[in-house]
């Protein structure tokens, strides 16, 4: 029996032997087949960085023996960005910087709600609210709005000159007009376009290019505000933005006034059926402030917005970017000059 048990020890331990052996085999084999694969991925590596480099000097061999086609093709390229940069005229920028004006004696019937708006509700007078409108950010609307823009260039006569203007003559100070587009001996307007336009430019098309002059921007911090005019003629483009400025401001001085003139008249029409002399005081008071609005009106010349550094005619362009134009127009022809040697070697090589 003891035999027997002893016999049986011995075989489990040989299986164990036998299985921790074949168990590192295995082992063996998989980290063989592991050093064969690093082996593999390593020389498909260096394999690859050969092609690689084989290809780098391959391209520039290519392009070397194109060199005079990019050469040609760079300096035609440059001529052609040079004498396109000349072609352009000079264009002057004009700018103004404006603060918005104070406000003297409040605003209005917004300021007087705050203080009487119950006593002035039992006579079934409606102040509206006490917070106001920002006139600064009305006006400066109002100078991008489509009317305001339209009923300006028609009231100063700018059609012609925004719109048939090509270059300006600086020996002269006079702009240069497109004989194409208008004859100025017969003052007509003889240009050829496709319908819905007609010969002489819309009210739309004349504002759609002021708009594109004229640059509006105001500082969140300052509240200063920034009216730029970039055109040919830097004296018009001074004169443009001086009226510009001048009309905003006649443009608010009289809608206030209009507004103001209305609610004394209101107010007066309405004391005829006051029997209560409390209210009475009220009307008073009311028509008293409308009177001070109107006041204001008319003696604050600039309303509105305030002129701290006013237009002037700028010496110097502010645009084309001649060298500018040139640089990118050979950079651009080296380019395609590369692309084309590249594309014609590779025909070829097939």
């Amino acid at each position: 029996m003891s035999k027997s048990v002893e016999s049986s020890i011995e075989s489990s331990v040989v299986n164990k032997q036998t299985m921790a052996n074949d168990a590192n085999v295995q082992l063996l084999q998989q980290q063989l087949l592991q050093q064969q694969l690093l082996q593999q991925q390593l020389l498909l590596q260096n394999t690859q960085n050969q092609e690689d480099e084989i290809d780098l000097a391959e391209l520039w061999r290519a392009i070397w023996a194109g060199k005079f086609t990019i050469i040609i093709i760079s300096m035609i390229f440059a001529v052609a960005s040079v004498f396109f940069a000349l072609s352009k005229p000079d264009i002057y920028k004009a700018s103004a910087i404006l603060a918005p004006a104070s406000d003297d004696g409040g605003s209005g019937l917004g300021a007087m709600a705050g203080q009487l708006g119950g006593l002035a509700s039992m006579a079934g007078i409606s102040l509206g609210g006490g917070g106001g409108v920002d006139k600064t950010a009305l006006a400066l609307e109002i100078l991008k709005s489509r009317s305001f823009i339209e009923n300006f260039i028609a009231e100063h006569e700018l059609l012609v000159p925004l719109m048939a203007s090509e270059k300006w003559d600086m020996e002269s100070d006079t702009l240069t007009l497109n004989e194409e587009l208008y004859d100025k001996a017969a003052s007509k307007w003889i240009r050829e376009v496709k319908a819905p336009k007609k010969q002489e430019p819309s009210n739309w098309e004349a504002y759609k290019v002021f708009s594109n002059i004229v640059t509006i921007s105001q500082d969140k911090m300052t509240s200063m505000v920034t009216i730029e005019i970039e055109f040919y003629s830097p004296t018009l483009a001074k004169k443009w933005l001086t009226w510009l400025v001048q009309d905003i401001n006649e443009f608010m001085r009289e809608q206030d006034q209009v507004e103001a003139q209305a609610s004394i008249d209101f107010l007066t029409k309405q004391l005829v059926n006051i029997k209560v002399a409390t209210m009475e005081t009220v009307f008073y008071q009311l028509i008293e402030e409308q009177t001070k609005n109107m006041m204001l009106t008319m003696v604050k010349k600039e309303y509105i917005l305030k002129t701290i550094d006013p237009a002037q005619a700028p010496e110097t362009k502010a645009k084309p970017k001649r060298a500018l134009i040139v640089v990118l127009g050979t950079i651009l022809g080296g380019m395609l000059s590369v692309l084309i040697v590249l594309i014609r070697y590779f025909i070829s090589k097939k």
